[in-house]
């Protein structure tokens, strides 16, 4: 049976394009690895590209959004806002893109979403630009 996040996960996937296998209620690492080959790779610090970005900003906003509010404003999850992420070290919002919250209904992304990326969407987060690009 699935989680009500591996099932958000999995709509946000199959909008990427990525089958998810419905016995297991995630991700398989198969998946992980059609999704990883779709991201155009870029140098740490660099943006990804803009396939990539429409890519990444589409999980945001449809995945994470499902818990953190559609507008990012707040819900099972708290607020992804400027504000809200103001006074929080980037490096522990990307550490918890990449390995979720135990005992939360925050999961880890790492299979979905690299460092770098999850560096690129953090900043985007912080600056108030989560608009399509």
């Amino acid at each position: 049976m699935m989680r009500a996040g591996s099932l958000a996960l999995a709509v946000a996937l199959a909008a990427t394009g990525v089958a998810v296998p419905a016995s297991e209620g995630a991700a398989s690492e198969g998946s992980a690895r059609e999704f990883a080959a779709a991201a155009e790779p870029f140098p740490a610090g660099a943006a990804p590209g803009l396939a990539r970005q429409r890519e990444l900003l589409t999980l945001l906003h449809q995945d994470c959004g499902s818990c953190h509010g559609m507008r990012l404003t707040g819900g099972l999850g708290p607020a992804l806002t400027p504000s809200a992420l103001a006074a929080k070290p980037a490096a522990s919002l990307v550490a918890t893109i990449q390995s979720g919250r135990p005992g939360t209904a925050m999961p880890p992304w790492r299979r979905f979403v690299s460092e770098a990326e999850a560096q690129w969407l953090v900043a985007r987060m912080v600056d108030g630009d989560v608009d399509a690009p």
